[in-house]
């Protein structure tokens, strides 16, 4: 198993499949993925699930976080989402933050995020702003 940086295209199908299925892929294309750092994790040589890292100054947010559906569960997109809190704990970043889903608020809890502000609808899907200050990184908050 390994995680590596990948190219766009290949989280495009990932984001695509998992978050939209009924939309095109131009749909998933989120302005700045040019830029952006795209992570995925690899196993038995299949790309099973992708995350996408935006920074700004001492900021990172994480957008179109997806596991293949049929990966879901055995805990690569927690894999992931650690090694994306070690890469940055000893960067200069204060805080990763995300628009998580709110059906996917307690698996962010176990990564010790919070949820800042209210809930909004976005195509409808409602979605709540979470953080976790780089501050308070510890062993003891990661479920790995």
């Amino acid at each position: 198993m390994q995680i590596q940086e990948i190219p766009i295209q290949q989280v495009l199908v990932i984001r695509q499949e998992v978050m939209w299925p009924d939309k095109d892929l131009d749909f998933v294309k989120l302005a700045g993925d040019e830029t952006a750092m795209h992570l995925g994790l690899i196993d038995e040589g299949q790309l099973k699930s992708v995350i996408s890292l935006f920074q700004e100054n001492q900021s990172v947010q994480f957008r179109k976080f997806a596991t293949l559906v049929s990966e879901q569960g055995k805990g690569y997109g927690a894999l992931l989402l650690k090694h994306v809190f070690e890469q940055f704990s000893q960067a200069d970043v204060e805080q990763i933050w995300c628009n998580a889903r709110v059906s996917k608020v307690q698996f962010y809890e176990k990564f010790g995020m919070k949820i800042v502000g209210e809930a909004f609808l976005k195509n409808g899907i409602e979605y709540v702003k979470m953080e976790r200050r780089m501050s308070h990184i510890s062993s003891e908050s990661s479920p790995m």
